[in-house]
């Protein structure tokens, strides 16, 4: 497998913080740096797959652990549509199940032959990769709608936290940043290759803020992504004076 060069994590970035336009309770925070990067996914065109021995599945190895029982739930309204014509692991989910439960006891899609059950091979007639991403595509629909939580976002990262502002008044901080490799805890040095830092990921036409702007506007709402885009273009008109090293040179 040939190595492709990941920067070292650690180098200078640029945050915004800013109140939500449609609840003053919530401040975001957002990484400028990642969301004017121009990291794109590259499944299916040069992606290397998280491990060897899954070239072929991407990111999709493992199976995917849903958020909540609502995420679960969304997902599988849309896995009773699908047919042996989107899915080519149809008759093997419907027999045995699409999902399982990982040692700590948290459901997920289930793993079947090295990748994620609803990842469809390279060979298949209804399309190479998710089912669900497919089924999402022939009826019109924005993939974010019918997959799980974890695999619209990735590799976008929101988190939460309290804030104490000193005078006894709290507020909660939304960060939106790169989902790094360190990310995923001592696990992520596990990966054989993974793509958010990656120069050859950082080869996209346009930026993050606009290339997951669905994603974002779910996660942040239409208002605070407005907010969002307004400064990630401010950014880029200064000049990024922190880019994302990954990024080509512009």
């Amino acid at each position: 497998m040939t190595v492709m060069p990941e920067v070292e994590l650690g180098f200078p970035r640029t945050y915004v913080e800013f109140a939500n336009p449609a609840d003053p309770t919530e401040v975001f925070r957002c990484d400028l740096t990642w969301l004017t990067s121009r990291w794109t996914c590259i499944f299916g065109a040069g992606c290397p797959g998280i491990y060897e021995s899954s070239p072929e599945a991407g990111c999709c190895a493992l199976g995917a652990h849903f958020a909540d029982d609502d995420d679960a739930q969304r997902v599988g309204a849309i896995v009773d549509k699908l047919t042996p014509a989107h899915w080519e692991r149809h008759d093997e989910g419907r027999r045995r199940g699409w999902t399982e439960k990982d040692d700590e006891g948290e459901l997920k899609t289930r793993a079947f032959e090295g990748a994620c059950i609803f990842h469809n091979s390279r060979g298949f007639e209804g399309g190479y990769g998710c089912a669900l991403h497919g089924y999402a595509l022939e009826q019109g629909l924005k993939p974010h709608t019918t997959k799980p939580d974890v695999c619209w976002q990735l590799p976008l990262r929101r988190q939460f936290r309290d804030v104490d502002r000193g005078d006894g008044t709290t507020y909660t901080e939304t960060q939106i940043g790169e989902y790094t490799r360190a990310g995923w805890g001592p696990g992520g040095a596990d990966l054989d290759w993974y793509c958010s830092s990656n120069t050859e990921a950082h080869v996209g036409l346009e930026p993050v803020y606009v290339t997951n702007q669905d994603e974002l506007t779910e996660l942040m709402g239409e208002a605070g992504y407005a907010e969002l885009a307004r400064y990630c273009r401010e950014h880029e008109a200064g000049g990024t004076n922190t880019p994302h090293p990954a990024d080509p040179h512009r």
